[in-house]
């Protein structure tokens, strides 16, 4: 009997990705499952922010200088205000360099006028990672400050652990962007112990001292970037900061209530203890606190409560989420983990000696685990939907995947070393480094009133009509041509319209031809026999008319 087929279904994608075509940029989209926002990127190696929407498109662009590089993070504020921070792409004359440096933070109106600069790179100090933008408009900023040989021995340092004479230690402090005035910091040199020279300052029993920093504690080979901060946080409702550490592959969290007298001592802030540490968690080793089994974290970064976007009913709102890149020896785990911070008590608990928790409460993978790896930089966010976007930095690969582990979204930055490449170019490994990515929902204050229509694409010769092919089903509707039998599993015959030569064509899902019949009237017989089990597009002479079920 033959039935119209009404289109309205559900997606089941083939393994065959339009892989000879699009290599670059949008690479898969199920945005019925997808989370309707717009993805915030700033690659390495050149200068422009861009805001994308799921097909890949750029809604929105800030230009930066030709002779800048990102330093190198970026924040879209809910007033439409871009921070971002940059760095000279020249670096011989930088008093302190290592990998993530930078040296100015600009304030940058939805129009790209520049409101505000801050700049902090001489001879003693740099501002290098990564920032934070406070709820009052106030910047948080990481930054190296330099030590002598001499001054690093004084506070402890064993000698044969200074092959470069000197250390940069992190220390952060708080701008008011407007008029460029620190208001407030904090160094992590006031928070030093050791025990390797009764002699020296600082000295006293490591492990008795979880709050304090072991200044001989080092996995870099005494290389003067000795913490190597690559992520700031700020929770607001704690009035507290967290650090990423990850040559010591631990997570920091410190007051930010102290005067910045206070958080040089050990004393004052709502919590009493001044600028010592809080919490730490990943690496018990780094306060003599069980062993090597006990390690969390590896190499780190992107570490932040998860508390923007995020309503507080979210099982996991207020936990903290990292990126733990060196997790396994060909493969990353993105991680949350719930620091337990007890409010009435004003403290986080130890026990056993160890801050808690003992494990993670989640770690996701990628399906094909190696695809998630990136010995460095990279993200994690989770997104209102419930879905996680993962940015894989050393390969520019972002994605977002939900908590049942189905990829929903895939893009790969279009740059070659901050130069855009044609679709359908391939890319190795650190070409396109991204060194991070946020998704901000549809209705985020910065948008309001703004032009978000699509403006072309980052990449050169873009597939124009690829995101056409992944069109939400849900926008699909009745076609009056007859299709069957429904499902078809031998043979599927179309009815076409009255006329001659006729096209018709089947697609894959993710936008692969399968097979394509011209010359066609009044009907196309399409053997399926071969195909696989899923759902197919039709079209008819280029229009997509429908989509239909092959089954076994």
């Amino acid at each position: 009997m033959r039935r119209i087929f009404t289109i309205l279904l559900v997606g089941v994608f083939m393994t065959g990705l339009f892989a000879q075509d699009n290599t670059v940029g949008l690479i898969s989209l199920k945005s019925w499952l997808a989370d309707d926002g717009y993805t915030l990127l700033y690659p390495h190696n050149q200068s422009n922010v861009y805001l994308i929407n799921n097909c890949g498109e750029v809604v929105h662009m800030w230009e930066g200088a030709e002779d800048v590089k990102p330093g190198n993070t970026a924040y879209l504020s809910p007033n439409g205000n871009l921070v971002t921070t940059s760095r000279s792409s020249f670096i011989g004359d930088d008093a302190i360099w290592a990998g993530g440096g930078g040296a100015d933070i600009e304030v940058k109106s939805w129009d790209n006028e520049i409101l505000s600069t801050f700049t902090l790179n001489n001879e003693s100090d740099r501002l290098h990672h990564d920032i934070e933008v406070m709820h009052n408009g106030n910047i948080l900023a990481i930054s190296w400050e330099y030590q002598s040989r001499e001054d690093a021995i004084a506070a402890g340092r064993d000698s044969l652990n200074l092959p470069g004479n000197q250390l940069w230690p992190d220390n952060v402090i708080e701008i008011e962007p407007t008029s460029g005035e620190i208001v407030w910091e904090w160094h992590s040199w006031d928070h030093l112990i050791q025990d390797f020279d009764e002699t020296k300052a600082n000295f006293g029993v490591v492990g008795d001292h979880p709050e304090l920093i072991d200044i001989n504690f080092d996995t870099h080979d005494g290389d003067p970037d000795w913490l190597h901060a690559n992520a700031i946080d700020y929770h607001p409702e704690f009035d507290q900061i967290m650090l990423s550490i990850p040559y010591f592959n631990e997570v920091w969290i410190i007051d930010h209530s102290t005067s910045t007298e206070e958080a040089a001592t050990s004393s004052g802030g709502i919590y009493g203890n001044g600028g010592d540490l809080m919490y730490r968690w990943g690496n018990p080793t780094t306060y003599r606190a069980g062993d090597s089994t006990d390690q969390k974290l590896f190499f780190q970064h992107d570490a932040h409560w998860n508390i923007d976007h995020i309503s507080p009913g979210n099982k996991d709102f207020g936990k903290v989420m990292v990126f733990n890149n060196r997790a396994g020896e060909d493969f990353s785990t993105a991680n949350i983990f719930d620091p337990m911070f007890i409010d009435y008590q004003s403290n986080y608990m130890i026990m056993d000696g160890q801050f808690i928790p003992s494990d993670f409460d989640l770690t996701l993978t990628h399906p094909t685990p190696q695809r998630m790896y990136s010995t460095g930089l990279s993200s994690f966010q989770q997104l209102i939907n419930g879905n996680y976007l993962i940015t894989v930095g050393r390969f520019g690969y972002t994605f977002e995947i939900t908590p049942d582990n189905e990829i929903v979204w895939e893009y790969i930055t279009p740059l070659r070393n901050g130069v855009a490449i044609a679709q359908g170019d391939s890319l190795a490994i650190n070409n396109n480094l991204t060194f991070r990515s946020h998704k901000y929902p549809e209705n985020y204050g910065a948008f309001v009133g703004k032009d978000l229509s699509a403006k072309g694409w980052i990449e050169e010769n873009p597939r124009q009509d690829f995101c056409d092919f992944l069109t939400d089903i849900n926008e699909i509707t009745t076609t009056t041509l007859r299709m069957y039998p429904v499902p078809a599993n031998e043979t599927l015959t179309i009815d076409l319209p009255e006329g001659s030569d006729h096209r018709v064509e089947l697609y894959s899902m993710n936008g692969q031809r399968i097979i394509e019949k011209t010359g066609l009237q009044n009907y196309a017989m399409i053997d399926v026999s071969a195909f696989q089990e899923g759902i197919y597009i039709v079209r008819v002479n280029g229009l997509q008319t429908g989509r239909v079920i092959v089954t076994k």
